[in-house]
């Protein structure tokens, strides 16, 4: 092969790679540093006050969502009758977990993604319960002023909640989160 065809040759590759990059760069979109205003019935505290037979359930969690612009916080109350831990994490059965996520509502579904984190709401990357992704996925199957029902398409349980405060979004820049 020739010097000319070699570098014709090498040439058409380089722009190729480079097309396929700026192709693929083009495609990607960049996410604002801003928050979004989320949606206006949501913002707020809002707390799953009690669970309908619970005290026959081996397990059940309650949640409390502090919901604020695009943004919610869920404190999860976990209350376990089988030790499925060791006995340092068990602690009598009942212990709460943390996460901090985005949502977006999408018709009657809320989409939510985020991570579990320590009670500080800062990412949690080892230690006692879950670690890692939250995400769950809602159905809005009920919603008024001051409550509402999720239906967690993982459990079978409704998450029926109350709101006790009212929040004003005011968006901030993700890193002031």
């Amino acid at each position: 092969m020739d010097k000319h065809l070699k570098k014709h040759i090498s040439m058409k590759a380089y722009l190729g790679i480079l097309l396929g990059m700026l192709f693929i760069g083009s495609s990607c979109q960049r996410h604002s540093d801003m928050q979004d205003e989320g949606a206006d019935w949501f913002q707020g505290v809002w707390v799953q006050d009690s669970i309908p037979n619970a005290s026959s359930m081996l397990n059940y969690t309650l949640h409390e969502f502090r919901v604020t612009c695009d943004s919610i916080y869920t404190t999860m109350k976990v209350h376990n009758k089988v030790k499925t831990m060791p006995d340092s994490c068990f602690k009598n059965g009942e212990w709460t977990e943390y996460a901090k996520a985005v949502y977006v509502l999408r018709g009657d579904s809320m989409i939510v993604e985020g991570v579990y984190t320590k009670d500080n709401w800062k990412q949690k990357i080892s230690g006692c319960y879950k670690q890692g992704e939250y995400l769950p996925r809602y159905k809005v199957a009920y919603k008024s002023k001051d409550s509402v029902i999720l239906e967690n398409k993982f459990d079978a349980r409704p998450v029926v909640l109350r709101k006790i405060k009212d929040i004003t979004c005011v968006p901030k820049k993700r890193w002031e989160l």
